[in-house]
Parts: C-alpha cells; sequence; structure tokens
C-alpha cells in the first residue's frame, strides 16, 4: 500500500505557526505605528509651525497635517498660513498652530493678511535618514497658493523696543542652537504649484494692489539661501493676456539693519527685494483693457533685477494697433528698454523705439498708476497716466492721418519729422479727447491727396513764379510743397498757430484749427507771391490789373493776397478775404481754439 505524504505545512506544522505570527506581528506593528503616526501628527504640526515661525520669525499657522508610511514618508497638510515681520494680527504662540478668537477677528476684519496663504501641500520623503545631511525630496506639490506681498513701508518700519516685547513669542524668541532647525534639513529638487495667486501692494494712497493669475508654477533646486530656478505661466492683469517666463530667483531677502528684533537672525526681509532674472514671452495681449486703443500685442524679452525695480529689454508686435474712436488698423512695432515696478505696474520708458507703418520714431518718459480722486477733480477715476517725450526722426505724415482717421484716405503725404510733449490723462473720455500734444513738426515732399487741393496748389505755385500759361498743362502731383509750424492738439482740435507753406513762387502763412474727429477745417493767413498780379493773371487780363500791381506789393512781396481755408478734410473752401484788403483793414481775430471739431 503507497504511503500518502504529507503537505510541508502539516509535516512541519511550527513553520505555520511561526509565519502566521510574523504576519500578526506585522499587522500589529502597522497598527501601532498608524496609531503612533496620527499620535504623533499634532506634535509634528506643531513642530513645523515652530520650526517656520523660528526661521522667519513670523506668525505661522497650520490646519492640519498628516503623515503615512508608504513606500516611503508621505505627508499632507492643509491650511497653512505665514504673515510678514511686524504683522499685528494676533497675539497667540504661533506654535499652537491655531488662531486665538481674538486674532481670528482681526484677520476677518482684513488687518495683517498674511503673506503666504496656502491651500493644500504633499511631498514625499525616504524613510533613510544620516545625521547630518539633509533629507532629500524630488516633489513638492502646491495648491491654491496666495502670497501677498506688503507695501515697502511694511519693512521700513523699525521696531521699537515696547513692539518687540509685544510681539509674539515666535517673533521675539531667538532660534536656538541645535534644534530641530539645525538637526534636520531639506532639499527640494522641483516645487510645483497650481492654481496660484500674486497680490503685490504699493505705498502710493489710493492705489489698488497689482494682481497676478498664476496658472502653473514649477521652481527647480530648492535650497535654503541659495537661488532658484523657475517656469511660469501667468496672467497680466492689464493689457490682460498671457505671460510665459523662465528664469531664476532669490535667494530670499533678509531684514536690513534696524528692521529686525535685537539677537534675530535671517529674519523674512520685503519680498519686493527679491532678486529676479530671466526671459518672457507675452502672447495675446489684448490692449483693449485701456480705454480708447485696441489691438493684440505679442512681446518677448528680458528682465532682471528686484520686484520693485526691474530692468526689462524686449521688444512687441501690435499688427492691428488702432485707436478705437477712428478705427483704422496699423503696425505698430517697438523696441525697448524699461525699468519697471512690479508691485504697481508703474514703467519708466528709456526709451522706446519704435515703428508705426512706415515710420519711425522715439519715446521716453513714464506710464504710472495714479489713484481715483485727484486733487482738483473729485470724480477723476483713476488708472495709467503717461507722459512720454516723443522724436519722430524719420516718418511719413499719412501714417498718423491714417491711424486718426475713420478711412483710408488722408489729407496729404509726404516726409515729416516731429519733436513733442505727449500727456495722456486717465479717465473715461476716448484718448483722442483726453491727447494733449505740444511741439513742431516740418513736413517735406508734401502731396495732397485731393486732385481739387493739389490742383489748387500747382495753380498757386505757376501763378506765384508768372506762368499762367502753364497751369493747364502741367503736372500738379509734381509740384512739391514745404510747411512747417508749432502745434498743440488737446480736446480733439489741432491747433496750428503759425503754418509755413512754401511751393515754387509763393508762400502762405496761415493760423487756424483742424478737427480731429471730423476733419473740420478752419484757417485764416495771408498768400504771398514772387510776382505780380498783372503777371499771375497773363493776357489781356493782366494787362488791365497792372494799376492795382502797386496797391498788392507788400513786404517785398509781388503780390499779398489775404486768403481762408474752410470746409472739411473731403470738402475744402479757398476763398479771399477782400476785406482785408482795404488799407488798414484788421487781421482776423477768430477765437480757433472754438472752432468746430
Amino acid at each position: 500500500m503507497t504511503e500518502v505524504r504529507q503537505s510541508f505545512w502539516r509535516r512541519r506544522r511550527w513553520a505555520k505557526w511561526v509565519v502566521g505570527g510574523l504576519v500578526l506581528a506585522l499587522v500589529a506593528l502597522a497598527v501601532v505605528v498608524d496609531i503612533g503616526l496620527r499620535r504623533a501628527e499634532p506634535f509634528l504640526r506643531a513642530r513645523i509651525v515652530q520650526v517656520l515661525s523660528e526661521r522667519f520669525h513670523a506668525r505661522v499657522e497650520l490646519d492640519s497635517f498628516h503623515v503615512s508610511l508608504m513606500n516611503g514618508l508621505w505627508a499632507e497638510g492643509k491650511g497653512l498660513r505665514i504673515w510678514p515681520p511686524n504683522s499685528n494680527a494676533g497675539d497667540e504662540d504661533p506654535s499652537s498652530g491655531a488662531a486665538s478668537p481674538v486674532q481670528g477677528a482681526a484677520v476677518s476684519a482684513g488687518k495683517g493678511d498674511p503673506l503666504i496663504r496656502l491651500a493644500e501641500f504633499r511631498f514625499h520623503a525616504p524613510l533613510a535618514y544620516s545625521p547630518g545631511k539633509p533629507i532629500h525630496i524630488s516633489l513638492v506639490q502646491l495648491q491654491g497658493l496666495i502670497m501677498h506681498v506688503p507695501p515697502r513701508s511694511h519693512y521700513e518700519q523699525p521696531q521699537t523696543a515696547d513692539a518687540v516685547s509685544s510681539a509674539p513669542h515666535a517673533a521675539t524668541a531667538p532660534t536656538k542652537p541645535g534644534g530641530i532647525a539645525g538637526l534636520v534639513k531639506f532639499d527640494v529638487d522641483t516645487v510645483m504649484c497650481t492654481g496660484a495667486q500674486l497680490v503685490m501692494e504699493t505705498n502710493k494712497p489710493g492705489k489698488l494692489p497689482m494682481e497676478f493669475e498664476i496658472a502653473h508654477l514649477r521652481v527647480n533646486h530648492v535650497t535654503s539661501g541659495e537661488a532658484m530656478e523657475f517656469e511660469a505661466e501667468l496672467t497680466n492683469p492689464r493689457p490682460r493676456g498671457t505671460i510665459h517666463t523662465k528664469g531664476s530667483l532669490g535667494p530670499w531677502p533678509t531684514a536690513g539693519p534696524g528692521q529686525a528684533p535685537q539677537g534675530q537672525r535671517s529674519v523674512l526681509g520685503d519680498p519686493g527685494e527679491l532678486p529676479i532674472t530671466g526671459d518672457y514671452q507675452f502672447d495675446h495681449a489684448d490692449l483693449s483693457t485701456f480705454k480708447g486703443i485696441a489691438g493684440i500685442l505679442s512681446s518677448t524679452g528680458h528682465f532682471q533685477g528686484t520686484l520693485r525695480n526691474l530692468m526689462v529689454d524686449g521688444q512687441t508686435d501690435t499688427p492691428d494697433f488702432r485707436l478705437t474712436h477712428f478705427g483704422n488698423a496699423m503696425s505698430l512695432k517697438t523696441h525697448f528698454h524699461a525699468r519697471v515696478d512690479g508691485t504697481d505696474g508703474d514703467t519708466w520708458l528709456e526709451p522706446v523705439d519704435a515703428t508705426l507703418g512706415r515710420s519711425h520714431f522715439t519715446a521716453q518718459g513714464q506710464v504710472v498708476r495714479v489713484p481715483p480722486g485727484v486733487p482738483g477733480d473729485v470724480k477723476h477715476p483713476g488708472g495709467h497716466d503717461i507722459a512720454l517725450t516723443v522724436n519722430v526722426d524719420k516718418a511719413r505724415i499719412e501714417d498718423f492721418l491714417r491711424l486718426t482717421g475713420r478711412t483710408d484716405a488722408v489729407l496729404m503725404t509726404g516726409d515729416v519729422t516731429v519733436k513733442a510733449t505727449l500727456h495722456i490723462p486717465p479717465g473715461p473720455a476716448p484718448v483722442h479727447e483726453r491727447l494733449s500734444l505740444n511741439g513742431g513738426f516740418a513736413l517735406d515732399k508734401v502731396r495732397f491727396t485731393s486732385p481739387k487741393i493739389q490742383g489748387r496748389i500747382a495753380d498757386l505755385s505757376l501763378r506765384g513764379q508768372g506762368r499762367p500759361d502753364e497751369v493747364k498743362s502741367a503736372d500738379a502731383a509734381s509740384i512739391p510743397a514745404q510747411m512747417q509750424s508749432n502745434f498743440q492738439v488737446a480736446g480733439g482740435v489741432v491747433t496750428l498757430p503759425a503754418i509755413s507753406f512754401t511751393v515754387p513762387g509763393a508762400q502762405i502763412q496761415l493760423k487756424g484749427t483742424y478737427g480731429m474727429d471730423g476733419g473740420a477745417l478752419n484757417f485764416a493767413g495771408t498768400a504771398r507771391m514772387e510776382a505780380t498780379v498783372s503777371k499771375m493773371v497773363g493776357g489781356w487780363k493782366g494787362f488791365l490789373l497792372k494799376p492795382a500791381d502797386r496797391f498788392l506789393k507788400k513786404d517785398g512781396a509781388g503780390t499779398q493776397i489775404p486768403i481762408h481755408i474752410e470746409g472739411t478734410r473731403e470738402a475744402p473752401q479757398f476763398g479771399i478775404d477782400f476785406g482785408r484788403m482795404k488799407p488798414g483793414a484788421k487781421q482776423p481775430t477768430q477765437p480757433f481754439d472754438q472752432a468746430p471739431k
């Protein structure tokens, strides 16, 4: 009879009990560890708050903190808040991790906003630890980060002895040598953040803070006291668009002399002084967020400095730039060097090199935000105030006329140079009505696009030279003209106090106004010709006018006639002011600044 062989576990019952015991021991150990971790979580949470408080000498709160041992140490926290130094938002011991009822009321009332507010964070670290060496963390994940940068004045107010003695415990207790902060250090490869917001306050009264929405932020090589690499995608508030940027930032500044309590080290300094350098790409920036202009801008460039003092070099391209009141789109490209205060958006252009259509010009000045209700105008809505010095050195007049016209038709063509100051204050009115421009211009090789006007110019030139027989056969477009004048632009009206318009054989001197909206013309002046009136007319009519030559000669001119130009850009009306030809007649005293727009 064949003997039935028993299984391994039947032959060795002791092994079964040993394995079972080990399993039960491991389960029990896991339960004990889990219970131990859960009981240790409040202690760990308090120690994290204490370490952060001692490190930055600031009030810190952490709502919850959980750990688990699954393939290493996994940690997760919620509701982390770190206040800036000198905050007056509470009196509790920050190591407790919770705010007192009084403190909570202060925060809800808007006093002492946290410097950093973090909804959730999680990270993984290996269980292995070597004394004296930092714990290596490959990835830290953050969600719902809000960083609130206080104004510079917050960091410029030194603490008095009374303030130090009444400050929270964490803000006065020096870091203890050999404490947890000195024993345990961390090296972080990467910090990934989604859904962040950066709010920057300014010292200027009435100014709203700058707010940036950060969709994605990645920071590499996070080591205390060293610069960090970053990549970010954020939304620029004005003009609204997406910025892709990467570079390096840090290390975080520490408090300067007189800003930290006596005996303290590594106190958190002004975030506005955070060093930063990198490159950016600004896409799909909608200029219509600024009232009166429109177009989609793109820009690339490099920046370096601090958040409060950034030097930026870059270029912009706006293929459809336009003034919304008029509607004509023009290509606008610029290269610029600028100084920017990232905390409030104020910009100093040093300078801008621009091309509008075929025209080149430079501009230098500032674009700053002003609060509502400035002195002298309590209804002022606030906004951007633009003050520039403009130098148009190589340009075409038709480019600027087209930008300020409702159609592609322009009054004239020619080369133009301009030196002027430009001021556009904030306000609800369209840009062309708020714009103030003062300066002088010179036009060369001027030709009017209207055959009627250009024909009159050719007629004037030929008759002024005493060549009336050539008027019908001459090519009117071949008669060049020059023009120069000072000018003022305000309220949508161009005021020209002394135009000098010159063609071969004649010089016209005018003063008057031109309405940008509608093209209304209102000018008066004199036309001085080289030839006498009899030679200007020619033939038998000229012979009959010979007696009149002596009456129309004046100041060295063969003929001087008072003229006016009225009507509109599309339908100008020319005329002779016969009343001003009488001896002793006065020049017109019309208030040109009240001409229709």
